[in-house]
């Protein structure tokens, strides 16, 4: 009987998110809108974000953006912390608020006839909080908690070390969520003028998904949003370049009772603006994320049986993100387990993949793309992503060829430039030495 042949999945493109069903909009005061109409629902979802994050915080206040945002629901100047949430669970809604290292993001859910409602909320919370000091003592000593049960999870260790030696001089090596000796210094007034300097208008994306004619999203929204006319003071200021590695960098940190040993292995990768990212993000998925976690999965886990788990990790975003190997093994696995990872990325960087390897994830890659649009949440994520990174409000119908166009010799060319297994990062978190 004949092999079957592989081939792409064929999609009906014209009934992905495209120029003919986005409506994308501009106000006077900055805002960006885009929705997209789905009657097939009476809910809508809104998903967006600010240009503020940790990245325009300074080092001994590290966390200020992230307790600030969880601040911004703790009372407004119109509304206290018990009235917001009894507006919102009176109409079965959600609205949260959440920063990151570029942005500050926010999403909320309702019907679409309280779209207006939770609009209003959102606008209240963004430019009217007070952060009343109860409510801010409250959340800095759960974030003290948060960041005590981090000091103890080895995965979260690991990554504190990696991103320490891969951005020793860069704005990416503070965790947003901060560390115990700034955020235990935190106040309102730190919030106050935080919010007071970095909050506007300017460069905020909101995009709109559901039962809502898009004509009528727009109206309700520059009803709302486009009525907020103050300019940040501060802006986020050009990212430095990550400096490469001289050589490999070991980093162990050793926590007292601990069973397992948390690795992280790799390097800076490519921002999602880099012209090689979708090689990239298709090459990762064979090095470590596709079947049983890829060529990583199967070397470390499946073949040798060091690991509990061992995957590659991709994270591009505005700058230069990590590509890193992830696994956690025992103890006495350390060093070998990092052995075999670093050897495999050398087979990465050494030859191309196989014909057979690119077929089969690039039929995933488009495969999947569907799935991902097949709820509003999922519509509108796809739609900031278009936003964000400028990539034309028709990509997702060039999605399926873009992929189909990706090479051996583009993904190979990709990870040179990036991977050099003798220039990498490794971080290690486990038990203390006389526990091995």
């Amino acid at each position: 009987m004949p092999e079957k042949k592989l081939e792409l999945p064929e999609l009906d493109v014209q009934s992905l998110p495209g120029p003919e069903t986005i409506l994308r909009r501009r106000f006077s005061n900055g805002v960006t809108l885009l929705a997209r109409e789905n009657f097939a629902s009476p809910s809508v979802v809104f998903q967006g974000f600010l240009p503020v994050g940790s990245l325009q915080e300074q080092p001994e206040k590290s966390g200020l953006a992230y307790l600030t945002s969880l601040a911004l629901m703790r009372g407004t100047a119109q509304r206290s912390f018990e009235e917001l949430f009894e507006a919102i669970e009176s109409i079965g809604a959600g609205l949260s608020v959440r920063a990151s290292g570029h942005t500050t993001s926010f999403r909320g859910k309702s019907l679409a006839e309280d779209l207006p409602l939770l609009l209003d909320l959102l606008l209240d919370v963004l430019s009217n909080p007070i952060f009343p000091k109860r409510e801010v003592e409250r959340l800095r000593s759960q974030q003290l908690t948060a960041l005590a049960i981090r000091a103890q999870d080895t995965g979260s260790q690991a990554q504190l070390a990696f991103d320490e030696i891969v951005y020793r001089d860069h704005p990416y090596r503070y965790p947003v969520d901060g560390y115990t000796e700034t955020v235990q210094g935190l106040t309102p007034d730190d919030m106050r003028r935080f919010h007071a300097e970095t909050f506007g208008s300017e460069g905020l994306v909101i995009a709109v998904v559901g039962g809502v004619e898009a004509e009528r999203a727009a109206a309700i929204v520059e009803a709302r949003l486009g009525t907020w006319s103050k300019r940040a003071k501060t802006v986020q200021s050009e990212l430095p370049p990550v400096k490469d590695l001289k050589h490999n960098t070991q980093r162990e940190v050793r926590l007292e009772g601990k069973r397992q040993s948390d690795i992280v292995v790799g390097c800076k990768g490519p921002s999602r603006f880099d012209e090689g990212y979708l090689a990239a993000a298709v090459g990762n998925n064979i090095l470590g994320r596709f079947g049983l976690m890829g060529r990583i999965g199967e070397a470390v886990r499946e073949s040798e049986g060091l690991a509990y788990s061992a995957y590659s990790v991709l994270s591009g975003g505005p700058g230069p993100g990590p590509w890193q190997v992830q696994a956690g093994v025992n103890p006495e696995n350390e060093q070998r387990a990092i052995e075999i990872i670093i050897k495999e990325l050398g087979r990465f960087v050494s030859r191309k993949v196989s014909a057979e390897e690119l077929l089969e994830n690039q039929m995933h890659y488009v495969g999947r793309l569907p799935l991902q649009l097949e709820s509003n949440e999922g519509v509108g994520s796809a739609l900031l992503h278009l936003e964000r990174y400028d990539l034309g409000l028709d990509y997702y119908q060039r999605y399926p060829e873009l992929i189909a166009e990706i090479t051996r010799e583009e993904i190979l060319e990709t990870a040179q430039r990036y991977i050099d297994p003798e220039r990498l990062a490794i971080a290690i978190a486990g038990p203390e030495e006389r526990e091995l």
